[in-house]
């Protein structure tokens, strides 16, 4: 009989295994491999960010097409999403560093229940303005398939990369994209 350990590694390999199938898929359907572990083609990668306006947890309204002229990284989470807090803190980090080179990060809230995404907000506190979208009407038009799903939006207002899932050490990577958008 397999230990409990021993069963979740056999089914991380098959999971792993998995989701490099479906890229090899993508790529010989003609499609893109996002950036990140396992990432499938993001149909909206290179193109234009669609625009939006969310009412943020502290307050305001914010509209995305206000950043443009900055670096944009903008993550969707849930309050079920293990590995969200994770990103959120990360993204914090590096906003408090990269927020006078033009760094703005913003982090949209796609949960069912408010109170559950209000209680894991409070809990979160981090320097990234958290946006609620309750009707997940932005969610639907960035077609938000995975939590946490991160796009680094150029100056220009362009999706240029995209990042699905979160590993810790995941941030260097980020972090060599936004200084290239940066230096642009």
């Amino acid at each position: 009989m397999l230990s409990v350990g021993q069963v979740e590694a056999r089914v991380f390999t098959v999971v792993r295994s998995l989701r490099g199938v479906a890229c090899v898929l993508a790529v010989a359907l003609g499609g893109q491999v996002a950036h990140g572990a396992g990432a499938l083609a993001y149909r909206l990668q290179g193109q234009p960010a669609p625009d939006f306006a969310l009412r943020s947890w502290q307050g305001p309204n914010l509209r995305l097409s206000e950043y443009r002229g900055e670096v944009v990284a903008l993550t969707f989470f849930g309050s079920r999403c293990g590995q969200c807090a994770a990103q959120l803190a990360s993204l914090s980090r590096l906003l408090d560093t990269y927020r006078s080179a033009g760094l703005v990060a913003l982090a949209v809230n796609v949960d069912d229940d408010q109170q559950a995404a209000q209680t894991f907000i409070a809990a979160h506190r981090t320097s990234v303005p958290m946006l609620l979208d309750p009707d997940k009407e932005v969610a639907k038009a960035y077609r938000v398939d995975f939590l946490p799903l991160l796009l680094i939006i150029d100056r220009a207002g362009r999706i240029r990369h995209v990042h699905r899932d979160f590993r810790a050490g995941q941030d260097a990577q980020y972090l060599d994209q936004i200084k290239v958008l940066l230096d642009e």
